[in-house]
């Protein structure tokens, strides 16, 4: 539980950092206007590496955790 509740606030903080493609919520807040201020190409795709990765070990928690108490509690 512990695992889902860290992954679950990094998703959320490295989603706000990634940068918008244009034309939702990015650009409402002035996202349109510091494009040029973004970081450099390759960071950007770290980031969003790092974001992939982390969503996808929340996503495998959520299914162990799942797993778990269904198991725990067929056994009781």
């Amino acid at each position: 539980m512990v695992i889902i509740a860290i992954t679950s606030i990094l998703t959320i903080l490295l989603v706000l950092l990634n940068r918008g493609k244009g034309g939702g919520l990015s650009d409402m807040f002035g996202g349109g206007m510091t494009t040029s201020l973004n970081s450099s190409g390759s960071a950007s795709k770290n980031l969003i590496r790092l974001t992939v990765t982390l969503i996808l070990l929340w996503v495998l928690s959520v299914i162990a955790y799942a797993l778990v108490l269904r198991f725990e509690t067929s056994l009781a």
